[in-house]
């Protein structure tokens, strides 16, 4: 049994750190989150490209006789092409596969990261709230992300079904209760 002195005791914690890095997180996110990655990168891939591609498109047309216009602007879709597939096929199952997250009684443990990996072991003990989150594109998928903030930012869990989102959240919360009241 973990006693008060020993959750406030440095190496208490040290110990919990080095326990939770020596395995990867056991839950996985709703396989449904890799489209909802996908609608949005579309949606920002789309706005970027008319974004880039409309000035020189303008010039092209007030201007017919400006032969690098329409050079540029191939490039541009070229570019905007190659930039779709890439966030649309290839990263989200890559990115699926890495997200992986774990509550346990004393901690929240995130890894993420397709290049550059993340984990982030979030002491329920510096845990000041909880909420989830749910945008049109989620809602539209049935999903929900849960955020843990603490004095240092916020660590979100995206892509959970709702019922699975609002029982996290939930354990989180009391979890954070529980720790704050052993203090």
């Amino acid at each position: 049994m973990v006693t008060m002195s020993d959750r406030i005791s440095p190496s208490y914690w040290s110990r919990v750190w080095i326990e939770a890095m020596r395995e990867l997180p056991e839950n996985k996110l709703s396989p449904k989150i890799k489209n909802v990655w996908r609608i949005n990168d579309a949606i920002w891939i789309v706005i970027g490209f008319i974004v880039c591609f409309a000035p020189f498109a303008i010039v092209s047309a007030v201007d017919p006789e400006e032969t690098w216009a329409p050079v540029v602007m191939a490039i541009v879709a070229i570019v905007f092409a190659a930039l779709a597939v890439i966030c649309i096929a290839v990263l989200p199952p890559i990115r699926y596969v890495r997200w992986r997250y774990q509550l346990s009684d004393g901690f929240l443990d995130i890894a993420k990261g397709i290049i550059w990996k993340k984990r982030i072991v979030v002491p329920f003990i510096r845990v000041q709230n909880t909420d989830s989150r749910q945008g049109p594109i989620m809602r539209a998928f049935g999903l929900a992300s849960v955020t843990v903030a603490t004095a240092a930012g916020e660590h979100e869990i995206p892509g959970l079904a709702m019922g699975e989102a609002e029982i996290l959240r939930d354990k989180a919360a009391e979890l954070a209760r529980i720790a704050r009241e052993d203090v």
